[in-house]
């Protein structure tokens, strides 16, 4: 079977590298009362350029928790009923996918948020006050200062400010709101779940941010994680502070979130994936407590998975009338 890790029997046991702070939960616990006393300020209005008979297309933007504009794609088909919600998460370093692209869940009677990730490739605005290197990726945005001011730290809070304007959509069945995405878009949709009970089912497709010391480990540290590299390199050559570093990462490591998500997850990992190694992703399914599935794609790399993008269709519409 083809691999660039561990033989498939060790990664299905595999239980992690990188540490977890002690206080992992009630930080998060903490980030989350945050989101909940911060007063909403957002926006929405028609995307003029499409209109349909079949759908109906927005754009949300809102104040992040650190200030900066943040927005999101909004897409909802035309119903009597209220609808399922997808929350949509994108890749790294991107911005959401097209309208065209995102309106093909509502084909399956869903309406979509694509959010974009602030700094990136889309048009939400980082405007956050950071200690340190600013050069080379997000991952280290932040590291030298306090955790709560990590750049996905803040992205995940940002997601939860999100959640509680889905909270507030007409025709929209909120009993059905769902993650989506995959390499960082997985990560995200797997931390959205964890934080925010109104998610009910997540799928990821190779998550990114996860297991940062197993990644330094392999020697991988480039691309997608090239900021641990460079981080090393420059702040701290000797690894004087390995032990901190990482544990301080632990933070915004989607493998100790996992344990926070109850609801069903599909996960799909590709063996040949050289950006987000397998065992990063193993260890983020390892650790789910509840309902799950996996599935392995042996010849596939960090690429288009076709077939995964056509469970999703079943995943998220099972149960539904």
């Amino acid at each position: 079977m083809p691999m660039v890790d561990m033989p498939l029997k060790q990664l299905e046991i595999y239980d992690g590298t990188n540490p977890i702070p002690q206080d992992f939960d009630d930080f998060w616990n903490e980030r989350i009362l945050e989101v909940l006393n911060v007063s909403l300020n957002y926006e929405m209005n028609p995307y003029e350029i499409y209109q349909f008979e079949t759908c109906e297309y927005y754009e949300i933007s809102f104040i992040g928790i650190r200030g900066g504009k943040r927005y999101a794609k909004y897409i909802k088909p035309k119903s009597s009923k209220n609808v399922p919600l997808i929350l949509q998460f994108h890749g790294y370093p991107g911005a959401s996918r097209s309208w065209f692209e995102q309106t093909s869940f509502v084909g399956i009677g869903c309406a979509v948020i694509a959010m974009d990730c602030p700094g990136q490739g889309g048009k939400s605005e980082d405007l956050s006050k950071r200690i340190g290197t600013t050069v080379s990726g997000h991952i280290v945005a932040g590291l030298d200062g306090d955790p709560k001011q990590m750049y996905y730290v803040e992205l995940a809070q940002d997601i939860c400010l999100l959640c509680r304007i889905v909270e507030q959509l007409e025709g929209i069945d909120h009993t059905r709101i769902f993650a989506n995405g995959a390499s960082q878009g997985g990560g995200l949709a797997l931390i959205c779940t964890a934080l925010n009970p109104m998610i009910k089912r997540c799928a990821a497709l190779y998550p990114f941010l996860s297991d940062y010391e197993r990644v330094w480990e392999m020697d991988l540290d480039q691309i997608a994680y090239e900021g641990l590299r460079y981080y090393f390199k420059w702040f701290d050559p000797l690894h004087e502070r390995k032990e901190e570093i990482f544990t301080k990462l632990g933070y915004i490591d989607a493998q100790h979130f996992a344990h926070r998500i109850q609801v069903p997850v599909l996960l799909g990992t590709g063996l040949m994936d050289q950006i987000c190694p397998p065992s990063t992703q193993f260890a983020v399914f390892n650790h789910l407590n509840g309902p799950k599935k996996h599935v392995i794609f042996p010849d596939y790399k960090h690429e288009e998975i076709g077939i995964f993008d056509d469970l999703l269709i079943d995943f998220f519409l099972e149960g539904s009338d």
